[in-house]
């Protein structure tokens, strides 16, 4: 009885908020439960709100862009005014009455919008379910500021890392990039290191992460309020700012599909590329799929605060993991990371702390990163720029992959032209590099250097002839699966796999290609195109039941 005066006084409600008895929302009330009806109901009564506090940040952010590039080209602006005149006394009276004029203007400007959003009901309202969410943060407070889309440093932190115990103990792997030099080498290597770091900390972070300029941002500000939109009310979505252990604020989306799809009890943390947003980016895929999904923005970038170095990718990583665990409520052993491109980094970083995750899968990510800077820079800034990556942006996906002990899977874009080497040359790909380090580390009897020479070939060619040499060794995938599953049970999951010992060549060649077809699938698409929600799965992994009996 008491679910049923629930759902009548939520229908009141609805009415009330709509102002008549039946509207788009009612129309398909029979296709959803009341209370998400409820729900439609409200963000359908907000959208002129939301698009009238857009107008009002797409224009705040029009005067910063005009702000930052007049500070970027000062030099020249400045050498202009100089070369005609401008700083005479003559000159400097003219230019005194310009900036006169213009901060008039501007002063006119500001007080006639402030009188605008003063005498503006919806504005008003806004600033009201502001303040309250501001002074206590509740289910009621959240829907109401929910329903506006307003410049992010305001919204209110729902999760801090500093202030919450830690459910979980990281351990800090150190990887030493650079050999130790004695005294003459770092001599000599000190121009390199000084311009590497001039380099890195002006524009170097940003061409490696290049989501995070401002112009990238305002390009995609109302192409990511719409990818918002579209979170909440396609996917109900709710939106949550999460403040790291370094203090940067992270832009969060969590869509939680629990209560309505078989594998909703599982959540799919995603990591964007290096222009990727949450808003437009691959968290589509795992919820066409029916996963519960927390999407993030790098630090920089959208409504995230900072710089994407390394360390604040990694303690972002680690606020969405804890914030997934201690405030969503999902278990680790339920949570599956899913990175593309350079989302590999913090995904690997982020396994590599939480083993226990339920698995890793790689979309187009590479080994390591300097190959393709190297790849893409002059020849002759090749010394600093091997500094530059190895001291500042050392994005060492391989070596944190290795240190991952659960199931893995390795997805490669056949015309992938971004983590190629060449153009068009599948055995260039990086992907086949993070691919052999990997078998290698867990099946090292298994792969000698004529099975590494057999799995080049085999990563050298499509998937139709990839198939082809799996028919021509004649690999068994149920015989392979069973000698995975017999060594699992009388010694145990945990690698590396010392099975192989005995095996013939042809034996190690059959289980090479096995493992590789197993751990890593191709997709014929390039790199930026979006994943096929048929593509996506769970990595596989050898299966021991309890009542294994050996054969």
């Amino acid at each position: 009885m008491a679910s049923i005066f629930q759902e009548i006084d939520l229908v009141y409600e609805c009415n009330k908020l709509c102002g008549k008895n039946r509207c788009n929302v009612h129309s398909n009330r029979n296709q959803m439960s009341t209370k998400y009806h409820f729900e439609w109901c409200y963000i359908f009564m907000h959208k002129s709100q939301i698009q009238i506090l857009n107008e009002f940040s797409f224009k705040r952010k029009k005067l910063y862009l005009i702000w930052k590039l007049g500070i970027y080209t000062s030099p020249v602006v400045i050498g202009i005014l100089y070369h005609r005149e401008y700083f005479t006394p003559e000159g400097l009276v003219s230019m005194t009455k310009f900036a006169t004029s213009i901060g008039v203007i501007l002063i006119i400007s500001y007080f006639l919008r402030s009188i605008g959003r003063a005498s503006d009901d919806t504005y008003k309202n806004f600033l009201k379910a502001l303040q309250e969410v501001g002074q206590n943060i509740t289910p009621l407070t959240k829907r109401n500021i929910s329903s506006y889309d307003f410049e992010f440093y305001a919204w209110p932190v729902e999760y801090n890392l500093q202030h919450f115990k830690r459910s979980h103990k990281i351990e800090n792997i150190i990887f030493n990039p650079m050999p130790h030099r004695n005294l003459m080498e770092n001599l000599l290597q000190l121009p390199f290191r000084i311009a590497a770091y001039m380099a890195i900390h002006s524009f170097g972070i940003r061409l490696i992460y290049p989501g995070s300029l401002g112009i990238i941002n305002f390009i995609l500000d109302k192409t990511l309020i719409q990818g918002r939109t579209r979170c909440v009310e396609y996917f109900r979505g709710e939106r949550f700012k999460i403040k790291t252990q370094d203090g940067n604020d992270l832009d969060t989306m969590f869509v939680d599909k629990r209560n309505s799809y078989p594998n909703g009890n599982m959540l799919v943390i995603c990591c964007e590329g290096n222009a990727g947003f949450y808003e437009i980016g691959i968290m589509g895929t795992p919820l066409e799929v029916g996963y519960s999904s927390l999407g993030w923005n790098h630090p920089g970038f959208g409504g995230s605060t900072g710089i994407p170095y390394p360390s604040q990718e990694q303690n972002a990583i680690d606020a969405v993991m804890q914030f997934a665990i201690n405030k969503l409520g999902f278990k680790v052993e339920n949570i599956v990371i899913f990175a593309w491109s350079i989302g590999g980094f913090t995904a690997t970083w982020a396994a590599m702390n939480y083993p226990d995750i339920k698995g890793l899968v790689l979309d187009a990510t590479f080994d390591d990163i300097l190959p393709l800077a190297l790849n893409q820079m002059p020849e002759i800034i090749g010394p600093i720029v091997n500094v530059a990556i190895r001291e500042h942006v050392n994005l060492n996906v391989a070596e944190q992959l290795l240190e991952y002990p659960g199931p893995v899977l390795l997805i490669r874009r056949s015309a992938d032209e971004i983590i190629s080497i060449r153009d068009g040359d599948l055995s260039s790909n990086r992907g086949n590099h993070l691919l052999k380090k990997l078998l290698w580390k867990r099946y090292p009897l298994i792969f000698d250097e004529s099975q590494l020479r057999l799995l080049d070939e085999y990563l050298s060619v499509t998937t139709a002839q990839q198939e082809q040499m799996l028919r021509a060794r004649e690999v068994n995938e149920a015989e392979c699966e069973s000698l995975l599953q017999s060594y699992a049970s009388e010694y145990s999951k945990t690698f590396p796999f010392r099975i192989g010992e005995t095996f013939k060549t042809v034996d190690k060649n059959k289980m090479a290609l096995f493992l590789a077809s197993k751990y890593m699938k191709d997709v014929k698409s390039t790199h930026c195109t979006m994943l096929p929600s048929e593509m996506f799965q769970l990595p596989w992994e050898v299966n021991v039941d309890s009542d294994y009996v050996f054969t």
